[in-house]
């Protein structure tokens, strides 16, 4: 599924994108400032962010400031009430993929997502490539050139999420949260089984490898 971030403190505007959004088939997460988005970035597959500028703790231009340092290239789109020209200006000098005006068409609001998911090549293709391996999130399949093979649901994403971000490190307890769900009875262990069978299936592969990192997780390292 592709995820959607939210980022509005009025409460009733954020609840109006997230139905909107949910229709259309999205994901959606909802913080009320920047602070909380990165907290939720952290732990979650983001796709496209929603930002409003004026927002307390941490405003959207911080926010936009903030993510690009970070060399991210998740599209940004701003949707806000200032219409003046220095503030499109600076929004998109800090990085924002397109902008808004509030009171939007929610229709157009859709459309634009959608026109900046296709440029991202999120919607288009719902593939993630690493070398000559390539993941088909849709048929949960990944293909090294020489086979196609098709992982159980649970070890797909794992899979996924972790080469999504290569060398960022993932906790038991977040991979849980993200691929198994809060509410599962399952232990944080799962996780460790998984983590032993995607090694023993892609031990030849020579684009990735999944490493442990002592004490505090996974992460996925790309071949050089």
């Amino acid at each position: 599924m592709i995820n959607i971030l939210v980022i509005e403190d009025d409460e009733s505007l954020s609840k109006l994108y997230e139905i909107v959004l949910h229709k259309e088939g999205y994901g959606v997460y909802n913080a009320k400032n920047g602070r909380e988005a990165f907290e939720i970035i952290e732990n979650k597959h983001i796709d496209l962010v929603m930002t409003d500028i004026m927002m307390p703790v941490m405003d959207g231009y911080e926010f936009i400031s903030m993510l690009r340092e970070q060399d991210s290239r998740i599209p940004v789109l701003i949707v806000t009430a200032k219409d003046d020209y220095m503030s499109k200006n600076t929004g998109f000098t800090l990085g924002t993929d397109d902008y808004m005006v509030k009171p939007v068409d929610l229709d157009e609001m859709v459309l634009r997502i959608r026109a900046l998911l296709r440029r991202a090549n999120v919607m288009a293709e719902r593939k993630l490539t690493v070398g000559d391996t390539t993941l088909d999130y849709d048929a949960f399949t990944v293909d090294n050139g020489e086979e196609n093979s098709m992982l159980p649901q649970k070890e797909f994403l794992l899979l996924y999420r972790l080469l999504s971000t290569p060398n960022k490190i993932f906790t038991r307890f977040q991979l849980m949260d993200e691929i198994w769900g809060r509410d599962s009875k399952s232990d944080p262990q799962t996780v460790d089984v998984h983590i032993n069978r995607l090694r023993k299936r892609f031990q030849d592969n020579k684009d990735f490898s999944i490493v442990t990192v002592r004490g505090l997780g996974f992460k996925a390292v790309i071949s050089a």
